[in-house]
């Protein structure tokens, strides 16, 4: 919008250029799900043939290992025998080919996974069994993709996530909304293509609540002028729960939210915080300090961590909680996550142990119990091992777990806000 402002030199050079450059941006934006949607299916296409591929090498190779050792022990080394060796050597060289790419092509191989099935692909008959994991998950990444291209076809032109109101994200502590790296990895992009209007708070990452929140007062007001929307609807995650809270109560927006979605936000506290306050005061100040210096350079205006973590413990909680209780006019609803074992996280699993030791069972910063507030929707977790951890919640590592869909989590949530008329 900026380009209708300026004034176009003689000629009107300037002001071509910018209106190609629109256009451009424009085109991509319109056709980039097209191409990203083209791009999966030629990669599913490449996967589906070295999985088939890898299957009938299995099948051949245990075949002709079977064959060659039978003739062996009965008939000795004869030229139909010579053949079926020969067969079994191509099928194990194959093997170990085949793997590679599958190793490349999978996507549900992380990277200590890979490196894993490369350091043991040398081994004799444990290579099988490799083999059959990775088909196995190959399987599960084919179906699970084909699914959700034909699903989302179907949902675009649905639309179903076009709120009444637009969804304003709220980030936790620690980060902030960078356009390069999004705190909430694939899920905005996924809501729009659904037909969401989606905003970002741009709170600091150190900020305090009460800073945060007149960063968020400003936004809110920003969105409604600029949409003409009376009110938004915010899904705020981890501390930026807090933050939505204060905004509504503490600086009377109430008329301006149509709905909060706490995801993940330690509603009475962390007992993590406890336990780092036990630190010496100076020490814990200098780590704060160097915190603050770090994502001031980052684009923190005003960052304060040492107060900002003291606003995640239970002490100020229960203080907050009663100074800003729920506002009328608004649906508030909540969500938890939790982990199954410290190994579900490789960044989380020193915190949810010492969680663990010290108050319950978590997602590795919050436990169901914090997390729990008005109309508590339940605990999202799986039933396998791994179970579903803090940052899962907003797509870390843009990773697709059996069991959850993230993406499909928030298009759902989305969904309801729009069934109910938010």
């Amino acid at each position: 919008m900026e380009y209708l402002n300026l004034v176009p030199p003689m000629g009107g050079g300037t002001f071509i250029v910018n209106q190609r450059e629109r256009i451009v941006r424009s085109y991509i934006r319109k056709h980039y799900d097209e191409w990203l949607t083209a791009a999966e299916k030629v990669h599913i296409w490449f996967l589906r043939l070295v999985t088939s591929l890898l299957t009938m090498d299995l099948w051949l190779l245990s075949l002709s290992g079977i064959g060659s050792v039978y003739l062996f022990l009965t008939g000795g080394l004869t030229v139909f025998g010579g053949v079926i060796l020969v067969l079994f050597l191509i099928c194990y060289g194959s093997l170990l080919l085949l793997l590679v790419w599958m190793c490349l092509l999978c996507r549900r191989l992380r990277i200590a996974k890979r490196i894993l099935i490369w350091t043991f692909i040398w081994i004799p008959v444990v290579h099988f069994g490799l083999a059959l994991y990775v088909r196995g998950l190959a399987k599960q990444e084919i179906d699970h993709t084909l699914y959700k291209i034909s699903l989302d076809h179907v949902r675009v032109e649905n639309q179903i996530c076009s709120t009444r109101y637009p969804l304003l994200l709220v980030h936790g502590v620690g980060f902030r909304d960078f356009h390069y790296f999004n705190y909430w990895g694939r899920i905005p992009r996924e809501l729009v293509r659904n037909g969401a209007r989606v905003y970002y708070g741009h709170q600091e990452a150190w900020g305090t609540v009460e800073g945060n929140g007149e960063i968020l007062k400003e936004k809110i007001l920003e969105i409604v002028k600029e949409t003409g929307c009376k009110k938004v609807n915010i899904i705020a995650h981890s501390k930026g729960g807090l933050d939505a809270r204060y905004v509504i109560s503490g600086l009377h927006m109430a008329p301006y939210v149509a709905s909060l979605t706490t995801i993940n936000t330690p509603h009475r506290g962390s007992m993590l915080v406890e336990f780092l306050k036990n630190l010496p005061d100076g020490i814990y100040r200098g780590i704060c300090k160097r915190i603050d210096t770090y994502f001031g350079k980052l684009g923190d205006k005003n960052p304060d961590a040492y107060n900002a973590s003291y606003q995640l413990s239970c002490a100020y909680a229960k203080e907050f909680n009663k100074r800003y209780p729920d506002a009328e006019g608004t649906y508030y609803q909540s969500f938890a996550s939790l982990m199954k074992h410290g190994f579900s996280s490789k960044l989380l699993c020193i915190p949810y142990w010492i969680l663990k030791a010290l108050d319950a069972p978590n997602d590795g910063l919050v436990t169901p119990e914090s997390a729990e507030w008005t109309n508590f929707q339940g605990v999202i977790t799986n039933r396998y091992l791994k179970g579903i951890s803090h940052g899962d919640m907003i797509d870390l590592t843009r990773e697709d777990y059996r069991g959850f869909d993230v993406l499909e989590f928030y298009i759902q949530l989305a969904a309801r806000l729009k069934d109910m008329d938010f």
